[in-house]
């Protein structure tokens, strides 16, 4: 075999070196655009909020300690469910790839499937009708309806694992949970992150359906829009329910970029 010269390898690794790092730092770029955009967006429908020509009515919706309010109730309902899906999906998708339970596989992401496939605010309202508090209802819909992403991600990104690793670590003497934690979690980290964003986002548009069942959020400014004929409480509703998703969305996007392992 001939072995290539020490020069020779260092031109050739300097190149993938800098090419790496420019593409990180492009990302970063990218994210920070992302987020003067947004940020910008935010400050325009609040400016719209301070200085249109609104009736008494409308200016009453949407002073600022209503729009406060109903932001985090949003964000409660959004991350409240969203921790609860992080406990259950993460565990059961690492669950279903381990041997002896992989045949449960099929049914469990059957029913996952059944979950998000229901009409949302269908399954928000029947649950309404099991659960007393509107809340709490929304809550258990949410859970429903969002976690498919994670736990399908969970199984892909840990299947997608070179198995010539997990074979590697089991020859240096390690458990399977030492496997399982020092090698196939980090690997499938990107995978699982997708997972996650996508559930925060689809958390966010969904939980806007809560207000059908007194959990509060931002859609009680699109139904009070919608029922009062009130067409800018309905567009400031829409409007800051979809910069809260792109908000969130550029904060998983920041989390996918700290936590990927490095080489990936």
């Amino acid at each position: 075999m001939t072995e290539i010269p020490l020069e020779d390898r260092t031109s050739t690794e300097e190149p993938r070196t800098k090419e790496a790092t420019g593409a990180l730092g492009a990302g970063w770029r990218a994210l920070l655009i992302q987020l003067v955009v947004i940020l910008v967006a935010v400050g325009a429908v609040l400016t719209y909020v301070a200085v249109a020509p609104l009736t008494d009515t409308e200016r009453s919706t949407l002073n600022a300690g209503s729009l406060q309010r109903y932001t985090l109730e949003h964000l409660q309902l959004t991350f409240l469910s969203a921790l609860l899906v992080l406990a259950i999906a993460i565990p059961l998708g690492v669950l279903l790839t381990r041997p002896r339970f992989r045949k449960a596989s099929g049914p469990v992401i059957a029913v996952a499937n059944a979950g998000q496939a229901a009409p949302s605010i269908g399954l928000v309202v029947l649950l309404a009708a099991l659960i007393p508090s509107g809340f709490w209802a929304a809550i258990v819909a949410l859970v429903v309806y969002s976690a498919l992403p994670v736990l399908r991600n969970t199984m892909v990104g840990l299947r997608g694992v070179d198995q010539r690793l997990v074979e590697a670590g089991r020859g240096m003497g390690m458990s399977a949970v030492a496997v399982l934690v020092r090698i196939e979690l980090p690997l499938a980290v990107p995978v699982m992150l997708a997972g996650v964003r996508t559930a925060l986002v689809l958390l966010v548009g969904t939980a806007s359906l809560a207000t059908f069942i007194n959990g509060g959020g931002l859609g009680v400014l699109i139904t009070t829009g919608v029922n009062l004929d009130l067409n800018p409480v309905l567009v400031v509703g829409a409007l800051l329910i979809a910069l809260l998703a792109l908000l969130i969305d550029w904060l998983g996007r920041v989390v996918e970029h700290i936590a990927r392992p490095k080489g990936i």
